[in-house]
Formats: C-alpha cells, sequence, structure tokens
C-alpha cells in the first residue's frame, strides 16, 4: 500500500487494528494481519506474566520474535499498542453477549441479558478488587486465570486513562458496545417495552458506565464484593424500577374497617 493510502483512513471510522494493518508495506494482508497479531499476543503475555509492571515495546518485539523496524510499521508507539489491545477486548465483549442473548425475542429480555452478561464480565475477580476482564481483556492469556486477570488490570487500567486523557479514541474504542446496546434500546422502544423521548445514546453511555465500572461502587460504599449475578439483578432493577416505591392503594372504607374491627358506618 502507498501513503497516499494510509492518509485516506478516517480515524473516526476506522479502528487502530485496521488502521495498523494499512500501514504494511506487504500486498499480502493476510501476513500483514498475522504479524501484527503477534505483537498483540506478545504484549497480552507479557501482561498476564508481570502485574503492575511495564512493559517495554523492545520486549513487545523480542518476544514477538520480530523487528523493531517491523513494530512501528504498525504502531507508532506503545499507545496504539493498547489501543489495538483494547479495542479488541471490547469486540470480543460485545460478540460474547451478543451470543448470550442470542435466541432471545423479548426486547426488554433482551435488554436485560445484555446488561447482566456485561456485568458478569466486567466483575472484579476475587482477592484482586480488579475487573476480570474489562471490556472482555485478558480472556484466555497466560495459560491461568491468575494470567488473564493479570492481563485484564492492566487493560482495566488503560481504559480509565482512555477516558480521562484520550475521549475521542475512548469513544471509537466502545463504538461496537455503544451501537449495540442503543440498537436494543431502540428495539425495546418500537415494542412499547420502555417509555417514549429517551435519549437513547446517552442512556447507553450511563448504562455502560454503570457496568464497568461496578467495582468502584463497592469500594464507595465499603460492601463486600457480591456474586454477579444478584448485583446484575440489582442493578437492572434499579434501571427499570428508578428508586421511587410503587404508589400506595388507598384502602376501602370497608377494607380499613375490618383491620380497626370496628363495624363500617352506614352511608
Amino acid at each position: 500500500m502507498s501513503g497516499d493510502s494510509i492518509e485516506e483512513e478516517n480515524p473516526q471510522e476506522s479502528s487502530w487494528r485496521e488502521m495498523a494493518v494499512a500501514r504494511s508495506l506487504d500486498p499480502a494482508r493476510a501476513r500483514a494481519e498475522q504479524r501484527l497479531q503477534r505483537f498483540l499476543d506478545a504484549a497480552m503475555e507479557l501482561m498476564a506474566a508481570s502485574p503492575g509492571r511495564e512493559f517495554t515495546v523492545q520486549e513487545v518485539v523480542e518476544r514477538s520474535g520480530q523487528s523493531l523496524r517491523s513494530f512501528y510499521q504498525y504502531f507508532a508507539g506503545k499507545h496504539e499498542l493498547l489501543l489495538a489491545l483494547f479495542e479488541e477486548s471490547v469486540r470480543s465483549s460485545t460478540a460474547q453477549v451478543l451470543a448470550h442473548i442470542d435466541g432471545v425475542d423479548d426486547p426488554l429480555e433482551r435488554l436485560r441479558g445484555f446488561t447482566s452478561e456485561y456485568y458478569r464480565i466486567c466483575r472484579p475477580s476475587r482477592g484482586t478488587g480488579r475487573g476480570t476482564e474489562r471490556g472482555g481483556a485478558g480472556r484466555g492469556v497466560g495459560g491461568s486465570a491468575d494470567g488473564a486477570a493479570n492481563a485484564a488490570s492492566a487493560m482495566a487500567d488503560f481504559a480509565q486513562q482512555l477516558l480521562t486523557r484520550h475521549p475521542a479514541e475512548a469513544a471509537r474504542a466502545f463504538a461496537p458496545l455503544v451501537s449495540t446496546y442503543e440498537s436494543l434500546l431502540d428495539a425495546a422502544a418500537d415494542a412499547g417495552a420502555i417509555r417514549d423521548g429517551l435519549d437513547h445514546r446517552r442512556i447507553t453511555g450511563v448504562v455502560l458506565q454503570a457496568v464497568m465500572f461496578n467495582s468502584f461502587a463497592d469500594t464507595i460504599s465499603g460492601s463486600s464484593v457480591e456474586p454477579a449475578e444478584p448485583s446484575a439483578e440489582g442493578l437492572w432493577e434499579l434501571l427499570t424500577s428508578g428508586l421511587a416505591a410503587a404508589p400506595a392503594t388507598k384502602p376501602s372504607a370497608t377494607k380499613s374497617a375490618a383491620r380497626r374491627g370496628t363495624p363500617r358506618r352506614p352511608s
């Protein structure tokens, strides 16, 4: 590919993986994809093996068995590498949650299933207090549950940095989740399952934020980490019912009199 073709890439529409492959001068896209994946796998393995330790580009290059020159054909630096990893994790989580609700026809139940399954994915792992797979990162990495948790912890840190320091990149990375959940809200509204006049895009952001960073709720409130299922149901109840109590039904005169044990006055 020529340099002109790279400039034509729209950063708002292309993921970093697509842009990285487009940087390759190799006309065989399949081989470019394989080389790119080796860099991604190497970085994930390093995160899984060394929790809390920053890895270097040189370490990624050496672990992948490729050259530094090849690395910079795909990525401008470590930030772009982490961004590509995070985008992969978000796409993986979206696919997992869609598979979970496959076959569910009721629009509201599809929303509920999506919310609860994604909540389970993002739930902190025991003993770490960090997300097991924030956005799906770390699944099957390192050959052990500890390796997956270590990689996920690093991805969780990166997600928070991305949201605060690089909001445009964060929006692009979360696009698969956002568009999917928004479409589920649209379908539920069309079916009359949720009320009209809601800003589905903004609600999507609020819900996904609550789900992805649910571990902070336990920290802030001083609560112990609960199993994912009841916690997810509690969040769903809050989303669908709010905080207000159901309006009390005024008892009839007959029922009130019966409770007091006094005869009802004749009208």
